[in-house]
């Protein structure tokens, strides 16, 4: 008895602090931390999940309390004693009230969860595309993200930047998911939910950001070694701001004489097999695209910050940074080194 007692106690426990831990997580969430949070939706598609996700919680919830109360009701009221030992409880058999309730009332819930769901899917995955939307193509690599804008001429990795969607005028971002290599998932979990990238199985998600700022996520599916360091980041701008980034990423590459000296070393050595840099030789696919490299906020997909000094590291060693990362490492002389980490950062 004591040990039945003292189980139903550390559940009690258990469960009051994952709902503490959810109100604080939901409470401590600033627009200006940038640290994601599945509380705090702020797009259509995450607002959808988001509210069927607490109409389960709900329904489970009373479940729970109900099934919990005649749990405590029961070993409260029928506990033993001594005077009962020995002695079989009275045996109730071919209660229709009962077994028709238990049998019911299951079925009832399952069907409304079912039609919840199936409600939020279809308002999701079958919202129509204005003509006004951005579209985007994401395509996965081990480890990587690239994103490519077709209408617009922009192609970029990593670091992806949509219009603020208007109410009023509403602009959404509808993408096309694609995978280079293995299965990877795509999530920005206050922007929208997970969805797959699939080799060979094209795959479709959008999203309205209802305010600028930036957005984390990452890959949420285990795609190989660096799959904790595949990142996301999402950059919603305002629409000036969004046509200001557009206007700058199809420009082609800074022509700097300054570095020629390192990018004569970029274009002769292996560095072009896999990345592009536009209106030069470089027209490499296997790698991010360059032509635009100091533009963004980190390198090696979120896993350090874009500078000088880590730029240097990535070329000369990429696994102090990603151990497991496909990006070899380029074997160059401290002066060819410098030369194209020189010429890398003219690339803005």
């Amino acid at each position: 008895m004591r040990c039945t007692q003292k189980s139903i106690a550390n559940v009690v426990v258990l469960t009051v602090a994952l709902l503490l831990c959810s109100a604080a997580s939901a409470a401590a969430h600033s627009p200006s931390t940038g640290l994601t949070n599945i509380f705090s939706p702020e797009s259509t598609p995450a607002k959808s999940i988001f509210n069927l996700s607490m109409f389960v919680l709900a329904v489970t919830g009373i479940i729970f309390a109900v099934v919990f109360t005649l749990l405590v009701y029961s070993v409260v009221k029928f506990r033993g004693n001594p005077a009962d030992a020995g002695r079989e409880p009275a045996q109730v058999y071919g209660s229709t009230q009962i077994e028709l309730a238990w049998t019911i009332i299951p079925i009832l819930i399952v069907i409304v969860l079912f039609l919840a769901t199936a409600r939020a899917i279809h308002a999701v995955q079958d919202a129509p595309e204005p003509a006004g939307a951005i579209e985007v193509t994401a395509i996965g690599h081990q480890y990587w993200w690239e994103f490519r804008y077709p209408k617009l001429g922009v192609v970029t990795a990593n670091e992806l930047h949509i219009p603020v969607s208007d109410p009023v005028n509403p602009t959404p971002t509808f993408l096309t998911l694609l995978s280079a290599d293995t299965d990877h998932s795509f999530w920005i979990p206050e922007l929208a939910g997970k969805t797959d990238l699939i080799p060979n199985h094209p795959n479709r998600m959008w999203m309205d950001p209802l305010r600028t700022g930036i957005f984390l996520g990452q890959c949420a599916q285990y795609c190989g070694v660096q799959h904790a360091k595949m990142l996301l980041r999402v950059s919603v701008d305002s629409p000036a701001d969004f046509a200001a980034w557009v206007r700058g990423q199809q420009q082609p590459a800074v022509q700097d004489a300054r570095v020629a000296a390192g990018r004569r070393v970029f274009e002769t050595t292996a560095c072009i097999n896999c990345h592009a840099v536009g209106g030069g030789a470089a027209n490499g696919r296997f790698g991010p695209d360059l032509t635009h490299l100091m533009s963004r906020e980190t390198i090696a997909s979120g896993a350090a910050e874009n500078t000088k000094e880590n730029l240097r590291l990535w070329i000369q060693k990429p696994d102090a940074i990603k151990p497991g990362s496909l990006m070899p490492a380029m074997q160059l002389n401290d002066a060819d080194l410098d030369a194209v980490v020189s010429y890398m950062e003219t690339l803005r």
